[in-house]
């Protein structure tokens, strides 16, 4: 991604707070998403060691803005971590790509010119703003969008279902893989392999929601989370496999992604991590939603010249254990190079901060293996997926 006057853009620090439980006892409940996403933002700025007056904008991800996370959270945010109020910021929504969405505007942004320092960021408190508070009663949020789906569109746990189904994955396959998630964030956690990302708050130092000791045979007790029998009725093919423990569950987090040309960080004295090397976006079948994983990789891999092969690392959002086994069946990536220190599954998915999040753990397990590609890619609500590609830069 070289763009004007040769400029590209890349990653020269990357934090994220622990992962709470997005329920009204969890670690994080008690703090405002604001004051969630200042954190990172504070923490980036000290990190970094760079002047805030310096940022150009601070584009930031959130899906359910309404109430806490109203009025434009991205800018009361770096307000409230007291950057200088010359700083802008604005809010996207991607959905759960949101955040990695901010990551491609704000590296598409330095590489035109339009800025020379810019943070991408995330929060969601989902313990504070649950999932759907935005869809008022009363309110029609799909209007004519309706009638070219006349039969009506799904949750996404009943699209989950449907891919389960279509690629014949067994329940046992998919509490197979959560548990490996669990076990996989849990050795990661043990051995510090989060210690250089992670920025504690409210008492919290370490993701919450990981269950060390997960097994098959735990998950086996859970009951479908989706079943209804009109669902039942719609689609008989459904075999009732998504559960809470293979779903990512809710979740409260930020993260915060500095991001500026390789010429600028060396006059600043910053190390770029990472190149930011090839993103795209695209749109898949609402009624699957979470299946966009697959063209986004295979576009993006093309977009950049690389194939699978040359991919060191990968990290794909386990929105639903179904996801990522389809997406690896399909595009034939090695699952063993994939969520190297666990996933949404085990570390939870606070939706507009999941982008970041993934981000910066994927540029520090890039570090840490010595890989040099990696790519990350995440499904999103209403049927689309982000996908990005990373290349490490050498000390």
């Amino acid at each position: 991604m070289a763009g004007f006057a040769g400029r590209d853009a890349v990653i020269v620090e990357a934090v994220r707070t622990p992962i709470g439980k997005g329920k009204a006892n969890g670690a994080l409940h008690d703090v405002l998403p604001v004051d969630l996403l200042a954190h990172s933002l504070t923490e980036l700025v000290k990190r970094s060691g760079i002047d805030p007056a310096q940022i150009d904008d601070v584009i930031t991800g959130a899906v359910s803005q309404v109430g806490d996370q109203a009025v434009n959270i991205g800018r009361n945010a770096l307000l409230a971590a007291g950057f200088p109020e010359t700083v802008p910021g604005t809010t996207v929504d991607r959905q759960c790509g949101s955040s990695q969405q901010a990551i491609a505007f704000a590296a598409q942004g330095v590489i035109a010119g339009a800025y020379d320092i810019v943070v991408a960021a995330g929060v969601e408190s989902m313990s504070r703003v649950p999932m759907g508070s935005s869809v008022l009663p009363g309110s029609d949020p799909f209007g004519a969008m309706a009638q070219r789906y006349p039969e009506g569109l799904v949750p996404q746990g009943i699209s989950a279902e449907l891919i389960a189904a279509k690629w014949g994955f067994s329940r046992e396959q998919l509490d197979d893989f959560s548990a490996g998630s669990h076990e996989k964030a849990a050795q990661a956690t043990k051995e510090g392999r989060f210690d250089n990302e992670l920025i504690p708050i409210n008492g919290l130092t370490t993701d919450e929601i990981v269950r060390p000791g997960t097994t098959v045979e735990t998950l086996a007790a859970l009951k479908p989370a989706f079943y209804t029998p009109a669902y039942e009725a719609r689609f008989p093919q459904i075999q009732w496999a998504i559960t809470p423990g293979n779903s990512s569950p809710l979740s409260d987090g930020s993260a915060a992604v500095l991001i500026t040309t390789s010429e600028v960080a060396k006059r600043l004295g910053l190390r770029p991590l990472a190149r930011i090397h090839t993103s795209t976006v695209v749109g898949s079948d609402p009624l699957y939603m979470l299946t966009g994983v697959i063209p986004a990789t295979e576009k993006v891999l093309r977009n950049a010249g690389l194939s699978l092969s040359d991919i060191d690392l990968f990290e794909v959002n386990e929105a639903f254990a179904p996801v990522v086994l389809a997406w690896a069946h399909d595009v034939g990536a090695d699952l063993s190079k994939t969520n190297v220190n666990g996933g949404a599954i085990a570390i939870g998915h606070p939706l507009g901060a999941s982008g970041a999040r993934i981000m910066t753990t994927l540029v520090n397990a890039l570090e840490q293996r010595g890989g040099r590609y990696a790519l990350q890619t995440m499904c999103e609500g209403g049927g689309m997926a982000n996908a990005t590609i990373i290349e490490r830069l050498a000390k």
